[in-house]
């Protein structure tokens, strides 16, 4: 089997933890548990954790520079882009759906743009994690960078489980059987 890596996308530190913009961290955080993977390498400027042959890794440039964390990790261990999953936050998707897809453009999200840029490909698996649209009086980078208000945890509590899940199955079983079982609404 070839080495599989997982990326969370977020911003690193305590004012960030429990954003929007981190649902990528929150989902790699609860496949370590599951998996009983430490992340707590630091190196390549990602905090890496390794188990055999899955890598999970979680950029610490902050979220416009992943790139820059991802393809020297990518390169160092011989990871060709096809076993690369990236897992963030999406407000395109309604708070409580997810969607696999195996290649695709950044959609304007500026963390998949510097991966995407940095490896000079779109064709890298990803897992989008809806969080929703802010009011349009709201600004989106304030959208984005608060915590989940009480009445949304339960659902993205529920969602990063089903997120964890379908990492499992994409490690375990692929691409097309974690796209056929997940790409489903909420």
């Amino acid at each position: 089997m070839n080495m599989k890596m997982i990326v969370g996308l977020g911003n690193p530190g305590p004012k960030y933890q429990y954003t929007r913009h981190n649902v990528g961290f929150m989902v790699v955080d609860g496949l370590s548990r599951r998996l009983e993977i430490s992340i707590c390498n630091l190196k390549f400027k990602a905090l890496l954790g390794k188990k055999g042959d899955l890598l999970l890794v979680k950029p610490q440039t902050y979220m416009n520079l992943s790139g820059e964390a991802v393809l020297p990790i990518l390169n160092y261990f011989k990871i060709e882009p096809q076993d690369l999953m990236v897992v963030y936050d999406d407000m395109d998707i309604p708070l409580g759906e997810i969607r696999i897809k195996s290649k695709g453009s950044s959609g304007g999200h500026k963390g998949m743009q510097s991966i995407i840029d940095s490896l000079g490909t779109e064709e890298f698996n990803r897992l989008r994690v809806g969080i929703g649209r802010p009011d349009p009086t709201l600004d989106v980078i304030n959208y984005v960078l608060k915590v989940f208000p009480k009445d949304e945890v339960p659902v993205i509590t529920s969602t990063l489980v089903r997120c964890v899940d379908a990492l499992y199955m994409w490690i375990d079983q692929g691409i097309d059987k974690a796209m056929n079982k997940y790409n489903e609404r909420a």
